[in-house]
């Protein structure tokens, strides 16, 4: 009878060391340290030769050691409300994308608007001593989140918020793309259009009031208080808010969302009424999904592009990272765009009648 002997495990290969890969590229060994760690004082020859010896021996940098020689840890946090909302999702990927190519780790947090999460995020982040930080605050105007972000001192950008004021933010045009969508509304003939959206403690919400406000207030007419709802950005409140303003004694003939995250809770409080769209009640959502493009009818939308909002995100922080910037904060507003689909119908000859 032949014994089976056990096959022992295999030790792992040694790893390749930046001095073989100096003596393989015929180079000293701080002009394969530069290139590594891309410095551009190397010539074009000395760069390719250790590039193809690191390729050759499958050399990859200990980042914990260059990290304590540098002060850098070549990790960016980013922190955002929702994974799951498909805008949010491809914020991060583009600029995950961004920093990835350029040696970059990601520690993602989701915040899922909740104080503790955010607070939690940034003192790990502090602790880690990562590099710099995009982040989606919950809140603008709290004071210990506020002072927190401004201790940590990591350069940091703002993504559609706007405090503090000193530093970097990205902020999308919101005012803009709610006059859009009222003038498209204003020209089927609707008046009484309600506008659901989040508190206004943070810079989304503020920026789509003003648009509402004013395009109301520039046309001589007054601001029906009754059909704004600033409460809420999440589906649960939609579907909450939605259904109040559907059961008022004149409801409106249409509704703007105000969140990316609204638009699922909405139209299930449109269809629990029994309600048609765009037949009784017209509707328009912020940021493009699967969702809106594919619903029945498809749902207009104040959209981005948000892969790209992530890169420029990223870009800004590169370039703030490494000190290419002036010492001011900068702020830059992205345009929005209001996209025509068919949940936009004129405004029906008798007011709705709630159920």
């Amino acid at each position: 009878m032949t014994r089976k002997t056990r096959s022992q495990p295999q030790k792992p290969l040694p790893r390749a060391t930046i001095k073989e890969v100096a003596a393989l590229a015929g180079v000293a060994l701080g002009t394969a340290s530069r290139v590594i760690n891309k410095n551009s004082r190397v010539s074009l020859e000395n760069k390719a030769k250790v590039n193809a010896a690191i390729a050759k021996l499958g050399y990859k940098p200990d980042m914990v050691a260059q990290s304590m020689r540098n002060g850098e840890s070549h990790t960016v946090g980013i922190l955002v409300r929702n994974i799951t909302s498909p805008v949010l999702a491809g914020f991060v990927r583009g600029a995950q994308d961004v920093l990835s190519e350029q040696g970059y780790t990601v520690l993602l947090g989701c915040s899922e608007e909740s104080r503790e999460r955010e607070v939690n995020f940034l003192m790990s982040a502090a602790s880690r001593r990562i590099d710099g930080l995009i982040m989606i605050t919950t809140s603008e105007d709290d004071p210990e989140l506020l002072s927190l972000r401004q201790d940590i001192n990591i350069p940091t950008i703002l993504f559609d918020r706007e405090i503090p004021e000193s530093f970097d933010a990205l902020l999308m045009a919101h005012e803009q793309g709610i006059r859009q969508s009222l003038e498209h509304l204003f020209s089927l003939g609707h008046r009484r259009i309600a506008l659901l959206t989040g508190n206004d403690n943070v810079f989304p919400a503020r920026a789509r009031l003003r648009g509402y406000r004013s395009f109301f207030e520039a046309r001589g007419l007054p601001v029906n208080e009754g059909l704004i709802s600033a409460n809420t950005f999440t589906s649960e409140g939609a579907f909450v808010e939605t259904s109040a303003v559907l059961g008022m004694a004149q409801p409106p003939t249409a509704i703007i969302l105000g969140g990316i995250s609204m638009l699922a809770g909405s139209l299930s409080a449109i269809k629990a009424r029994g309600l048609r769209i765009p037949e009784d009640v017209s509707l328009v959502a912020s940021g493009d999904s699967d969702l809106a493009m594919f619903a029945t009818p498809p749902i207009s939308v104040v959209r981005w592009n948000n892969t790209e909002v992530g890169r420029t995100c990223a870009l800004l922080l590169l370039e703030r990272m490494k000190g290419a910037t002036p010492a001011e904060a900068r702020r830059i507003i992205v345009p929005t765009e209001y996209l025509i689909r068919g949940s936009c119908g004129p405004c029906p000859s008798a007011p709705l009648k709630s159920q």
